[in-house]
């Protein structure tokens, strides 16, 4: 019987107590390899005060890394979120309120988080903004702005943690990209452009740090169900007179086979993934977790 690494699994009928006991104490001794080789770790998860990024963030506190917050939000409710991973999780976790639109505060994200930290062992770039319009009708500043929060804040921040990493010899990137890092729907050209942006800068980086201990990889979600996703779902259905249940089905049928929506929970477990020593030699990759939508 093979059983995968992961969460334990119950008994699997017709096979021995044996079997399954020994199938238990694997899962158990892989969890703790994990969990060892990512304790005491340093991640700065950008855009990591709601959605994609919060659940990034606490995928990576709960193998026991220590947590970097960066985003925009009420700071009351950031400073719960902050206390709440480091007391759940007894691990350090800051907060910084960089904005990602400007390079000098993103240089500055990365030097302090080494500064507390010791390190920046782990980079997420999940920060990132929309806007939706026919290229004819595109505003330049908007074209701009998603520009430089998808695409060129991934690159200031990499550049400023790299240095970093090859001197310890050890690091890991993820881009969180986007079906439309893979493939284009009409009227998001800033978005797609951005998106097929990062994947092809995850690609260099893992080609340039490829024998420096350093992976980068990119993950392209399909429709994940945040609560801005939540929000979009709601005012259809208020639009379109119909139930929030009709509205959310008819919104993942539009692009993907599987008629089911990823949860920022299961990229965070990706993203854990994507740091432990079983995908040390996957590199350049553009992941995607998308129900089918590029396969088609």
């Amino acid at each position: 019987m093979q059983t995968p690494i992961g969460p334990l699994a119950p008994p699997t009928p017709g096979c021995s107590l044996v079997g399954d006991l020994i199938g238990a104490l694997y899962n158990r001794i892989a969890r703790s390899w994990r969990e060892l080789m990512l304790k005491g770790k340093s991640a700065v998860v950008t855009g990591s005060t709601s959605g994609i990024g919060l659940a990034i963030a606490g995928a990576l506190a709960a193998e026991g890394c220590d947590i970097v917050l960066n985003g925009f939000g009420d700071p009351a409710a950031i400073e719960r979120l902050r206390a709440g991973l480091a007391e759940r999780h007894r691990v350090r976790a800051i907060y910084l309120p960089a904005d990602m639109a400007k390079p000098a505060e993103i240089r500055a994200l990365i030097a302090e988080a080494a500064r507390q930290f010791g390190a920046v062992d782990i980079l997420v770039n999940n920060a990132g903004i929309q806007h939706v319009a026919p290229i004819v009708a595109f505003p330049e500043e908007r074209w701009d702005a998603v520009i430089a929060i998808n695409l060129s804040a991934a690159f200031h921040a990499a550049k400023a943690a790299l240095p970093l990493m090859i001197a310890r010899r050890w690091g890991r990137i993820i881009n969180i990209a986007s079906a439309h890092g893979l493939v284009a729907s009409g009227e998001k050209a800033a978005y797609v452009s951005a998106k097929h942006g990062l994947v092809g800068l995850t690609k260099v980086a893992a080609i340039e740090n490829a024998n420096h201990g350093i992976t980068c990889n990119a993950i392209c979600p399909g429709w994940v169900l945040t609560p801005l996703v939540e929000q979009q779902i709601e005012a259809r259905a208020r639009d379109q007179g119909i139930a929030v249940e009709q509205a959310r089905a008819d919104l993942v049928r539009e692009k993907q086979p599987m008629l089911d929506y990823t949860t920022p929970e299961k990229i965070g477990a990706l993203a854990v993934f994507l740091c432990g020593e079983a995908a040390s030699t996957i590199t350049g990759a553009a992941l995607s977790i998308d129900g089918g939508w590029v396969a088609q």
